[in-house]
């Protein structure tokens, strides 16, 4: 289980983050809804490890845990980036094995039997050897999230994972999503899409923007 309590994070003078509090269950999948600029991506960013938080305390399974000074936290929250940030001089097994490899210390075969189970149950079986410019939207995604699905995280959190496809491939991210609820992945998703929300989340966490300090 995942907890924050009274999370607060400021850039500057701008408050983004107030009190907030949050809780996660292990296997549940929760949304976080709300307007642009209402700081849900920079609540992903502190959850993640890729901010760090200014105020309050983040648990993991009851433990104090922090994301940002853990050095094993891509093992812990693996993120699948809005722009996938996926490596374009690396091809799609190199992609998904560079971090296994360097992170988790595995072996090239070991890690390679791991990229190639995944990019079968992601459909992407013959995509190994192409590099990002060459695929879809939606082929991207999957890869970046065969990649962090590759570093066995206990959470996984998605940055709008939907802004950029087009209605059949969203339908297609609910499934992954679903089918990832089913295997028991604790997941959380940043989204502005209510609809979406809805369709793939156990609960959703509504946030507003901040008036801006004076």
């Amino acid at each position: 289980m995942l907890e924050l309590k009274a999370i607060s994070k400021h850039f500057g003078r701008r408050l983004i983050l107030d009190q907030l509090d949050l809780t996660v269950n292990d296997g549940e999948a929760l949304a976080i809804v709300g307007p642009s600029g209402a700081g849900k991506t920079t609540l992903l960013r502190c959850i993640s490890g890729l901010e760090r938080i200014d105020a309050g305390q983040i648990l993991l399974d009851g433990q104090t845990f922090d994301p940002y000074d853990n050095q094993d936290k891509d093992s812990v929250i693996g993120v699948v980036f809005q722009d996938f940030q996926l490596f374009p001089n690396l091809n799609v097994l190199d992609n998904i094995t560079l971090a296994p490899i360097l992170a988790l210390k595995q072996t090239k075969d070991e890690a390679e039997r791991q990229a190639r189970a995944l990019l079968e149950r992601l459909a992407l079986t013959g995509k190994e050897e192409l590099y990002p410019y060459q695929l879809s939207g939606g082929q991207k995604q999957r890869v970046a999230l065969a990649r962090a699905l590759a570093m066995k995280p206990k959470i996984l959190c998605y940055d709008e994972p939907t802004s950029a496809l087009d209605p059949d491939l969203r339908q297609e991210v609910e499934k992954l999503i679903l089918g990832l609820k089913a295997d028991g992945m604790t997941q959380i998703i940043v989204t502005h899409d209510l609809e979406f929300a809805e369709n793939i989340a156990d609960a959703v966490k509504h946030v507003d923007a901040l008036p801006e300090s004076k």
